[in-house]
């Protein structure tokens, strides 16, 4: 593995740090700013939106900048973004520093796949999709905890310390490993190429199905630690280490998704949505047995995350000649389909669904996914297309 690449995945591991860590701290962050847990709950909401919306407009507004000195601004803004968040003596100021991260990890996902793919031969871009987007796992499984870990020590703002010091430590290996002109073939081409390019089916259909699987996913996700709880009768001391077996699940999936992407990338897709499918049904039933569910959890993280190396693929191929638009708008997608699984389920819950219902939404949001995505392929190959050429080739 290049260090290069590991520049990459270091800078994804503080950004999803950063992005996840504020749920091990929330209370702390509430009582230190005079708020109430609920109003400090809108930091997630305010991150999530200015991934979506700040994200693909700095991605367009910044696309003639070389891609080495783009990724080290925006690990200088996150690192600079932490230290106000760390200092912020009000809710509010806070609540600005966060949307200022948020923003630059909204460009860097998108920007850093693109660099990535362009690192390695063409049969190895899903492996290297795959460790960008292992970078939000790993970040899961150390980088929450230890965060937590530290505010819990040395209080809440020390969390924010830490996580720069983190952002700071991947700013400057990539400064020393990243070659120069790593994917600077997406500097070329005009802005109105960047916006056609999202016309092309394979794309419009890919954002849809990251919408579905976000969907699915985190109408579940969102309470799956009442569904434990409450439904399948775990102990409160072994809820912990079954979400961590969850992320081992789900970087371990992000990978085989990353030598299933560099296979056979549709039919590869294909399949994994189907097991998510089935695996949504099978946790439905299985949820009140405690063994049986607890592997069920870890096998679903698995087929979770492999199908982000397969999707974010086929856009960067079909966005070749124009990918900075598109490859943002991917974490856009997936907070949409965050945002719209917590009301979802929010909502269900409220009219007396039931925990044990919500993974009936991953069947039919999954099942979803899958005909979208087998009318996409259908469509490619009957119209016998193949993905553009890079630009500046």
């Amino acid at each position: 593995m290049s260090l290069p690449l590991i520049a990459l995945f270091l800078a994804a591991f503080a950004f999803g740090t950063a992005e996840f860590v504020i749920a091990g701290v929330l209370p702390e962050v509430a009582s230190g700013l005079g708020v109430t847990i609920p109003i400090a709950g809108y930091l997630v909401t305010g991150y999530a939106i200015g991934i979506a919306i700040g994200g693909p407009l700095l991605a367009v507004a910044t696309k003639k900048l070389s891609r080495k000195t783009l990724i080290i601004l925006l690990g200088s803004v996150f690192t600079l973004g932490q230290a106000l968040c760390a200092i912020a003596p009000s809710f509010e100021l806070l609540m600005v520093a966060r949307v200022l991260v948020s923003v630059v990890h909204g460009t860097y996902f998108g920007i850093a796949a693109i660099v990535a793919v362009n690192l390695v031969p063409d049969d190895k871009r899903g492996f290297a999709v795959a460790l960008i987007l292992s970078g939000l796992t790993v970040s899961n499984i150390l980088g929450v905890p230890g965060g937590t870990a530290i505010g819990n020590a040395f209080g809440w703002r020390a969390t924010f310390w830490a996580v720069g010091a983190l952002g700071l430590i991947a700013t400057i290996v990539t400064a020393l490993f990243l070659p120069a002109k790593a994917g600077n073939t997406a500097t070329s081409g005009s802005f109105m190429r960047e916006f056609k390019a999202l016309g092309r089916q394979q794309i419009v259909t890919s954002l849809l199905i990251v919408i579905l699987v976000m969907i699915g996913q985190y109408s579940l996700f969102t309470y799956i630690a009442p569904l434990l709880l409450e439904v399948t009768g775990l102990d409160q001391a072994v809820l912990p280490w079954v979400l961590l077996l969850y992320g081992v699940g789900s970087t371990i999936g992000v990978f085989i998704g990353g030598r299933l992407a560099d296979w056979k990338l549709m039919p590869s897709l294909i399949v994994i949505l189907g097991l998510q499918a089935a695996m949504f049904t099978t946790l439905h039933f299985v949820s009140p047995f405690p063994i049986v569910m607890a592997i069920a959890v870890i096998a679903w993280g698995g087929v979770n995350f492999a199908f982000g190396s397969p999707v974010q693929s086929r856009v960067l191929a079909w966005a070749a000649d124009a990918p900075n638009l598109a490859s943002a708008l991917i974490p856009t997608g997936f907070n949409i389909g965050i945002a719209i699984a917590a009301i979802l389920g929010a909502t269900l819950l409220e009219n007396g669904f039931g925990y044990q219902n919500l993974p009936l939404i991953g069947t039919v949001a999954l099942l979803l996914a899958v005909l979208v995505a087998v009318f996409s392929y259908a469509w490619e190959l009957r119209a016998g297309t193949t993905p553009p050429i890079p630009a500046g080739t």
